[in-house]
């Protein structure tokens, strides 16, 4: 599915789900939801070309695989994350989105610990020491 047929299901949803939410809201936030599931299934086969191209890139440059998996898993999170926020924020839970992206923001944290230790090591290797 390239661009132009998403953003035609996406304008084809927005103006169901416009008149179905008059309807029936419940039916609504299920077409979204399944508009979204749709919409993430085929663009999976891109995220995956992404993913080896950065895992390439990274081994010519020498970049050990904890760290190129790391910022693979951040930049996961944060896509999950933020889908997971629109979806309730729409549904009218925007407490539970709010929660939903600190939760991402939070592992996000938790997993670039290793990295940022990395670079905090390399900046003291370059100063003299005393």
């Amino acid at each position: 599915m390239d661009i132009l047929q998403i953003v035609i299901l996406g304008i084809i949803a927005s103006i169901l789900y416009i008149i179905l939410k008059q309807i029936n809201a419940s039916f609504a936030f299920v077409l979204i939801l399944i508009t979204g599931i749709i919409i993430f299934m085929s663009i999976i086969n891109q995220i995956g070309v992404i993913f080896q191209l950065i895992q390439t890139l990274g081994q010519k440059a020498n970049v050990q695989g904890l760290y190129l998996e790391t910022i693979l898993k951040i930049i996961g999170i944060s896509y999950i994350a933020e889908l997971g926020a629109s979806l309730t924020k729409e549904a009218g839970l925007g407490a539970v989105a709010k929660n939903i992206e600190l939760a991402g923001k939070i592992f996000i944290l938790l997993l670039a610990v290793p990295i940022i230790t990395a670079v905090i090591e390399a900046i003291l290797s370059f100063l003299p020491t005393t």
